[in-house]
C-alpha cells in the first residue's frame, strides 16, 4: 500500500525535545503519511526507540507536540491516553512477552484495552496465529519458542487490536537474514491487509528498506533525512550515506 500524502499525516511530532541526564531529542519534526510504512534508521543511542516511546505515549516530551490518529498525544491524561492506546500497537525490542502462555500473550491488549466476551478473544487469537503461520500453539509458552517465533508472536500481539498505527522496536534483532526478512514480509503483509500506518525502527538497514514507503534517521538526537527509499539510498549527507550502505569510514 502506498503512502496517502495528500490525506494528511497519522502521525506527527512538531520540534519534540527530551532528555535525560543529556539531550536525546533536540527538536525533531516528522509527518507519516496515512498508509505509509515508515522505518526509522540511525546508529545506537540516536533517540530511535524513545522517539518511538514518545509516539506511543509510553514517555512525554519536555517541549514539543505529537499528533497520533488525529489526537494531540501531548496534551492527553492518562485516561485519555489510555483510550487513544486502543488505535495504537506495538512491538517491544527483544520481544517483551510475559511469562504467560502464547495465547495469553497475544490476547493481552484486548483484555486490558476492550471488553470482549472470551470466545471472540480466544477466536482472535486463533485467527493472529494462523495469520503469522503459528497455528495451533496458544497452550505453548514463550521459553519454548524460537527468536523467530517469539518476534512472530510479538507481531501477532501487537496486529490483534487491528489498530490504525503499529509500532515495531527492532523486530529483527539478533535474527538470521532469512528468518529477518520473514518477519520483514509478514510486518508489510499484515499493514497491507490492515491498512494500517507503520512505523518500523530497524538497525538491519538493508531488510528493513525492502519494505519501506518513506525513510528516516536519527543522528544525535536530530533527524537529518526524511525521504523515499531512493531518495536515501543515493543521498548526499555524509551520515546517511555511511550508515545506508554501510561504509566503514565516514562521521559516524
Amino acid at each position: 500500500m502506498r503512502c496517502r500524502e495528500r490525506v494528511g499525516p497519522v502521525i506527527r511530532v512538531e520540534d519534540v525535545h527530551l532528555r535525560f541526564k543529556a539531550p536525546v531529542l533536540k527538536g525533531v519534526s516528522l509527518h507519516i503519511p496515512e498508509g505509509c510504512i515508515y522505518v526509522l534508521i540511525g546508529p545506537g543511542a540516536a533517540g530511535k526507540s524513545v522517539l518511538l516511546k514518545c509516539i506511543a505515549g509510553l514517555l512525554r516530551p519536555q517541549r514539543g507536540r505529537i499528533w497520533v490518529a488525529g489526537e494531540e498525544i501531548t496534551a492527553l491524561d492518562d485516561l485519555q491516553m489510555m483510550q487513544l492506546r486502543k488505535k495504537i500497537g506495538m512491538l517491544f525490542q527483544n520481544y517483551a512477552l510475559f511469562d504467560l502462555s502464547v495465547g495469553e500473550n497475544i490476547a493481552f491488549p484486548l483484555r486490558r484495552l476492550f471488553d470482549l466476551p472470551q470466545n471472540e478473544i480466544e477466536e482472535r487469537v486463533a485467527e493472529r496465529l494462523e495469520r503469522v503461520a503459528l497455528p495451533g500453539i496458544q497452550n505453548r509458552i514463550p521459553a519454548s519458542l524460537s527468536g523467530g517465533q517469539k518476534k512472530r508472536v510479538g507481531v501477532a500481539r501487537a496486529t490483534i487490536a487491528k489498530a490504525p498505527v503499529v509500532l515495531y522496536d527492532e523486530p529483527t534483532a539478533g535474527l538470521d537474514p532469512v528468518t529477518s526478512q520473514k518477519i520483514y514480509n509478514l510486518i508489510r503483509d499484515e499493514q497491507r491487509a490492515q491498512k494500517s500506518t507503520v512505523v518500523v525502527i530497524s538497525s538491519d538497514v538493508a531488510g528493513a528498506l525492502t519494505i519501506a514507503d518513506r525513510v528516516g534517521m536519527l543522528h544525535r538526537g536530530e533527524l537529518i533525512f526524511d525521504g523515499t527509499v531512493d531518495e536515501a539510498r543515493t543521498s548526499k549527507h555524509p551520515a546517511v550515506d555511511q550508515f545506508v550502505h554501510g561504509k566503514t569510514e565516514g562521521p559516524l
